[in-house]
């Protein structure tokens, strides 16, 4: 099954005490996805009970501060820089795994690509 979700990725912001009672902007961002994850598992039955094995495909929104020519010549490639692939991945399992019970997955395959708008894209 193959699934593209409309969906910026961001990576898991690392939390403190205070995130309790001071809504810090990142950690409302990070909300915000982790809802919208959600409503599309929802739309489409996600099977994250059975979920063992795992592909994930992050594409990072480019700048819009860069030229028409840099954004055709990296759309598609590979991206380097931050967030970081595991702070992704994190992100992704702790927002389909509500729960805590993301030690499920024992294979996971993450990928990031630069690309015109955000999205991630699943294969199961």
């Amino acid at each position: 099954m193959n699934l593209e979700w409309k969906i910026t990725p961001m990576g898991a912001p690392r939390a403190n005490r205070s995130d309790a009672w001071r809504k810090r902007p990142v950690i409302l961002k990070y909300y915000k996805f982790r809802d919208d994850v959600n409503s599309e598992m929802k739309k489409i039955e996600f099977p994250w009970k059975s979920l063992e094995t795992l592909i994930v495909d992050f594409f990072i929104p480019m700048p819009k501060s860069w030229s028409a020519k840099k954004v055709l010549a990296m759309n598609n490639t590979p991206h380097q820089q931050k967030p970081d692939i595991d702070n992704l991945t994190k992100a992704l399992l702790d927002s389909i795994f509500r729960d805590g019970d993301d030690c499920r997955v024992y294979d996971i395959k993450a990928r990031k690509f630069w690309a015109g708008e955000g999205s991630i894209g699943i294969t199961l």
